[in-house]
């Protein structure tokens, strides 16, 4: 079935358009995003049972952009009166010149922008889906979650904990100006695992593995064979031992190639960075960051993931952008603004935590190409190393590229063969460049995960997803 377009937003619509027109008269750029998004939340363990009719992405609400002399100013606001789009739009108009009166009165100086691409488009999208989350069952969802952590109690006598969390959003958003005429609606839904427990040494373990779909609850229904696989990996990891600070030859699991992708070209090559000169990519455009197998694609039509929507939060069309083409770093991703402001064309990257929240340039997919290596074949090059699998954590320098990352597990390689023996958790850390230019081996398969979110700085939540092959490269590990 598709996700049907929200009722709500259609409803408005014309009350939103006629406030585009009259705020037009104003201003020479005028925009609403008007977003109505469903979901759930339900998160179960052991000692605790919740169910919430929201989540990160569920809103809904308004923002207003608009433009004059060079001066691009925002309204939000989540009340709507239909027959009253000349009363509401006075009452924006009051706000927006209060604020540019107090900008006067500070003395504040105002960047220039120009004007933002505002060409003709119409487009009505409504994604496929199998399950509406507002039409999922969810008593038979909260019986579920709660056989799959009683399943993960099982997994080693040393079990503290098994959390279980799902959580799925119908989103519907529309983008109008005096040219555009943006509407979709689409579902995706994640769900994850959490073992805990403690080791006959009294170290804590954890234990994570998750599944997401730009697609309905339907996919919760494999979270039991999930919880057996997790739980199989729990009894490995609670006799793993610690690994021997250096440098090795490892691979990464899809997961983890993903992970590097995110933070080390994700953050690196948002050009709203590149406008502050707080990145270091803007000064390797053009230059070599990777070995000839590290090609790297990012954006919302990259995979049908979580993030796989049909226009960014500014009314851009999603997009398919090559950063990095063997090896060879071509360019970045840029929301409207910045975009204006660098001379280029956007990407499709502009997102908001939510309706009330400033646009910045987001990651979406962001995505290593495969390459013509078996996983066999990877493991026998490599004399002693690791097979590194499990996503924890990620930060990266965008200034400076270095980078870190917390992976849950890596097994051991010996010899070209796996010994059985396992180390956790296993830090990688390193100089961007270093390490995507030691990329020796990719394999065919590509997998792309989208649980979680991912801050700007400390805030600004945004949904993201990524992945890869697995990836033969050499990395300091401690």
């Amino acid at each position: 079935m598709k996700a049907p377009f929200s009722p709500y937003l259609a409803g408005i619509a014309p009350c939103m358009k006629q406030l585009v027109n009259d705020l037009g008269r104003d201003y020479d750029y005028v925009s609403v995003l008007s977003t109505d998004s469903v979901g759930f939340t339900v998160v179960i363990s052991q000692h605790n049972k919740a169910v919430s009719n929201s989540n990160m992405t569920t809103e809904r609400g308004n923002v207003v952009r608009v433009r004059r002399n060079g001066l691009y100013s925002e309204y939000a606001f989540n009340q709507v009166q239909p027959d009253q789009a000349d009363r509401m739009a006075d009452q924006i108009r009051r706000a927006l010149e209060a604020q540019m009166a107090l900008l006067e009165q500070t003395g504040s100086g105002v960047y220039s922008t120009g004007p933002v691409q505002d060409d003709p488009i119409t487009l009505f999208v409504e994604k496929e889906t199998g399950t509406l989350p507002e039409k999922a069952d969810i008593q038979g969802l909260i019986d579920l979650l709660t056989r799959v952590s009683d399943q993960g109690m099982q997994a080693d006598p040393g079990m503290l904990e098994c959390s279980v969390n799902a959580r799925s959003t119908h989103i519907s958003k529309m983008f109008l100006t005096a040219n555009r005429d943006m509407r979709q609606s689409y579902v995706y839904s994640e769900a994850s695992i959490m073992n805990a427990a403690a080791n006959q040494d009294g170290e804590n373990r954890m234990v994570y593995e998750g599944i997401s779909a730009c697609a309905g609850p339907e996919i919760f229904e494999g979270l039991l064979d999930k919880g057996l696989e997790i739980n199989e990996k729990t009894r490995k990891v609670m006799e793993a031992g610690h690994v021997v600070p250096g440098e090795y030859d490892i691979i990464t699991d899809p997961g983890i190639s993903g992970l590097i992708a995110h933070e080390a070209f994700g953050h690196g090559v948002e050009m709203d960075m590149f406008v502050k000169n707080r990145a270091l990519g803007k000064d390797y455009i053009g230059k070599r960051v990777g070995s000839d197998l590290v090609t790297m694609h990012e954006g919302a039509l990259c995979a049908d993931s979580v993030t796989a929507f049909a226009f960014d939060d500014e009314g851009t069309l999603a997009g398919d952008v090559t950063e990095i083409d063997h090896g060879i770093l071509k360019t970045g991703i840029c929301d409207a603004l910045s975009a204006v402001r660098l001379g280029i064309r956007p990407t499709g990257n502009g997102k908001r935590e939510n309706f009330a929240h400033k646009a910045y340039t987001r990651m979406t997919n962001t995505v290593f190409d495969s390459g013509e290596d078996s996983l066999e074949d990877m493991i026998a090059s490599i004399d002693y190393g690791y097979l590194l699998e499990g996503t924890e954590s990620g930060m990266e320098d965008p200034k400076h590229w270095g980078i870190q990352c917390i992976m849950a597990r890596g097994y051991e390689i010996e010899h070209g063969k796996l010994t059985g023996k396992v180390v956790a958790p296993v830090i990688m850390t390193g100089y961007v460049p270093d390490l995507l230019g030691s990329i020796s081996m990719a394999s065919r398969d590509r997998r792309v995960d989208g649980n979680g979110a991912c801050g700007k700085g400390y805030k600004e939540w945004v949904k993201v997803a990524d992945g890869g092959p697995y990836l033969k490269m050499k990395a300091r590990l401690g």
